[in-house]
């Protein structure tokens, strides 16, 4: 399991940086002189690369009171505000995720806008081979074969995907499907691995609420991580998850709902699958921030006291991007 950067990891080099930002220059043996006298050039800094996230709009994700979007410019929220500081700095329910990423100056967001269709491995610039993450929020249309395939073929080759459910007989869009219902079908007939790829499946429930707790894992990087340690969460309205070991000896619940353990009850579940990693959440309402567009009705489940949802969906996207 990779160990995540703590902050002060990050920070230092940043702080050895401005140290040195003062000094004057050393004197250095030109490309020219260097290899005149047999010596590799020396070498140069290179930024380090930004984990690429990709968030899903094309699945009704604002259909109804929905509005499960990081921002309404799309496929890119810097053309909205390029320096976000806050939530309200682009427009959508799910901006504080997307702006406690940008702010660390280690991530790269876009969004698939609705009316794309996700695919993996066809050179489209939003194809997902080109991202490290892929959330999808509360899908409330049945993902086609050749999308079914994609995710799982992503996954199975070292990508992370980020799943939320909400509960039984929510159908936003009223097309007979629901995010329980999308997502066991994207677990069961797949055509790459039908056979519950990820090793847990959704409970077709309407949980009313309750106040999910952590398992005691002090080693775990998504209770455990650079943006803080979760203690809990909030499911209002949700559902939850059955685990399946025997089938994907990885999957793990990290949180449960009240009075449940093992195998049944779990809320907020992790799983690895080939060389990639999964992650799934039983209810939208914790990463609700409470701002969006107009006209729908929200709530600020990301702070609420009740749970450390900001932790819990900021480790685990880190966690899935192998940041």
């Amino acid at each position: 399991m990779i160990r995540m950067r703590t902050a002060a990891a990050l920070v230092a080099p940043a702080l050895l940086a401005a140290g040195l930002s003062g000094l004057a220059p050393t004197a250095s043996a030109s490309p020219t002189a260097r290899t005149a006298a047999g010596l590799a050039p020396a070498p140069t800094a290179a930024a380090a690369a930004p984990h690429r996230v990709l968030f899903d709009n094309t699945k009704a994700e604002t259909a109804g009171n929905a509005d499960w979007i990081i921002s309404t410019s799309q496929p890119d929220p810097l053309a909205q505000n390029a320096s976000p500081s806050t939530e309200k700095s682009w427009t959508g329910a799910l901006s504080a995720w997307g702006v406690a990423l940008q702010k660390t100056g280690q991530y790269s967001l876009k969004t698939l806008p609705a009316g794309s269709t996700i695919s993996y491995g066809t050179g489209a610039a939003l194809d997902l081979a080109n991202f490290d993450t892929f959330v999808v929020p509360e899908p409330n249309v049945r993902f086609s074969a050749a999308e079914k395939a994609a995710l799982i073929r992503f996954v199975q080759n070292g990508g992370g995907l980020f799943l939320i459910s909400d509960h039984n007989q929510s159908d936003r869009n009223n097309d007979g499907w629901d995010s329980p219902a999308v997502i066991n079908d994207l677990l069961t007939n797949n055509g790459v691995d039908n056979n519950d790829p990820f090793g847990f499946s959704v409970d077709v429930k309407n949980i009313s609420t309750d106040n999910p707790r952590a398992v005691n894992d002090p080693a775990d990087p998504v209770l455990h991580g650079a943006f803080g340690t979760v203690t809990g969460s909030i499911l209002r309205s949700g559902t939850t998850f059955t685990l399946k070991p025997a089938d994907n000896p990885s999957v793990k619940g990290l949180l449960y709902r009240t009075g449940y353990s093992g195998t049944t009850g779990a809320f907020f579940v992790t799983s690895g699958y080939g060389s990639g990693r999964v992650a799934i959440w039983g209810d939208s309402s914790p990463a609700d921030d409470g701002t969006g567009q107009s006209g729908n009705t929200l709530f600020n489940g990301w702070n609420d006291p009740a749970g450390t949802n900001a932790a819990l969906a900021l480790n685990a996207t880190a966690w899935l991007s192998k940041a």
